[in-house]
């Protein structure tokens, strides 16, 4: 558990989903409260948890939820903002190979993505709505609504966790609150 408050794994772990040409710009622990991801993708086959593309698939509509909270690290950078969690979690996984596309931005696959991938990174202009509410013990609650009706619950915790393993957290996290504040 300690591991999850160290400055260089969050780091580490928020890169793995980071989009070609952008960095980091601030990065902190947090809680995810409850997740419902929606995305859609066209021309593409559902095999063993992957999803690949392919000319004579179909679209897929994918919605990954969770209702428990679980730590997740939150960072931003230029355009994104992005989820990694910090152990692996179970997620309540469902697909419709029928969906209706009527004002749905469908995504093009360029290469094989695994179902536990989706959710992880989420265009900024893309929020549709921010709610920032103090919460307990000066955390910051998000309440975060995208376009498409994906939606996120976060906790941003006032604090980075015991032994200093995060000297930056203040600063990130008003980073972080800043940029999601502007989405409002």
């Amino acid at each position: 558990m300690s591991g999850i408050f160290d400055e260089k794994n969050m780091m580490q772990a928020l890169e793995r989903h980071l989009p070609a040409g952008e960095r980091i710009q601030a990065g902190i622990h947090g809680i995810g409260i409850e997740t419902e991801i929606r995305q859609i993708f066209g021309k593409c086959v559902l095999l063993d948890d992957k999803i690949f593309p392919a000319s004579h698939g179909t679209a897929l509509e994918v919605r990954k939820s969770k209702y428990s909270k679980f730590d997740v690290y939150i960072g931003i950078t230029e355009q994104y903002l992005i989820l990694a969690e910090c152990e692996v979690y179970k997620h309540l996984y469902e697909f419709d190979d029928d969906p209706d596309l009527e004002g749905i931005v469908v995504e093009e696959l360029q290469e094989c993505i695994p179902i536990e991938d989706i959710g992880t990174c989420f265009l900024l202009e893309d929020i549709k709505r921010c709610v920032i509410k103090k919460g307990w013990m000066g955390s910051v609650n998000c309440g975060i609504t995208m376009k498409n009706g994906s939606s996120l619950k976060l906790m941003l915790p006032k604090r980075g966790g015991m032994g200093g393993g995060m000297p930056r957290h203040q600063e990130y996290r008003d980073a972080i609150i800043a940029r999601l504040g502007k989405r409002g």
